[in-house]
């Protein structure tokens, strides 16, 4: 609740803020981010790291085979934790890539940034025991479904988390840099949008065949890896700013 009333004085203030003279610190049409902005260096740099380490945690769940005498049929009998980990390493792979686009484009993160934050880290966090859920399951080759579900929710609750994230932000262009104009903003919604929709179909998939929903929820990395179209051509329309701007 406190994040409403703190909402909705932000947005009286404003609303001041909009009959107030060209000098006030609310101009009209801006937005006031909730709480102090902050240099997001410092949420970079936690960000990389949480994700640093839950991507190294994945090739500990990898166990050599015990019988070295059949060491071949031992290797090959692993193929569930190799396929899982390549997975999960290229979808948090993934992750971190737009998670660098996300906050590229903001100036600023404000607390509710901050928080919001927090919880996704928190999932990609879980991520490598979610995978060692789904590859036991593979092993054992019981529980199988229950595990795709399990191991997608994990990510679908990680693809909710960016899109609100990034349309928080965007909103009236609140914390985002000077160099990011509505049509880059709007091409980074078009690339988030669809990754709920998209796990969640391989979620409901993989309830039916557990490798066909895993196979789903892992065919969108190519996908996120694409360049997204509208931020690069803003880029480049903010270095040819850049370089007018410095010309005598």
């Amino acid at each position: 609740m406190r994040w409403f009333r703190v909402t909705r004085g932000t947005s009286a203030n404003h609303a001041s803020g909009s009959s107030a003279p060209s000098g006030s610190s609310a101009p009209s049409g801006s937005s006031t981010p909730i709480g102090p902005a902050r240099d997001p260096t410092r949420l970079v740099a936690f960000s990389d790291a949480v994700i640093a380490i839950a991507v190294t945690l994945l090739i500990l769940e990898i166990r050599p085979p015990e019988d070295t005498r059949h060491l071949l049929r031992g290797l090959v009998d692993l193929w569930p934790s190799y396929l899982v980990y390549v997975t999960t390493f290229l979808l948090i792979g993934q992750m971190w890539a737009n998670h660098h686009v996300m906050l590229d484009h903001l100036h600023s993160a404000d607390r509710l940034v901050i928080l919001l934050n927090t919880l996704l880290l928190m999932v990609i966090a879980f991520l490598p025991f979610a995978s060692s859920v789904l590859t036991r399951a593979f092993e054992s080759g019981h529980g199988q479904r229950v595990a795709l579900v399990f191991y997608g929710a994990a990510y679908l609750a990680a693809a909710v988390l960016f899109n609100v994230i990034w349309e928080y932000a965007r909103y009236g262009g609140r914390l985002l840099t000077d160099t990011t104009d509505d049509i880059a903003a709007r091409a980074i919604s078009r690339r988030f949008r669809p990754a709920p929709l998209w796990i969640a179909a391989g979620i409901a998939l993989g309830a039916v065949h557990p490798i066909v929903g895993l196979a789903v929820v892992g065919a969108f990395v190519p996908f996120y890896w694409l360049p997204i179209g509208g931020e690069a051509a803003s880029l480049r329309r903010a270095r040819e700013r850049g370089r007018g701007d410095s010309r005598p």
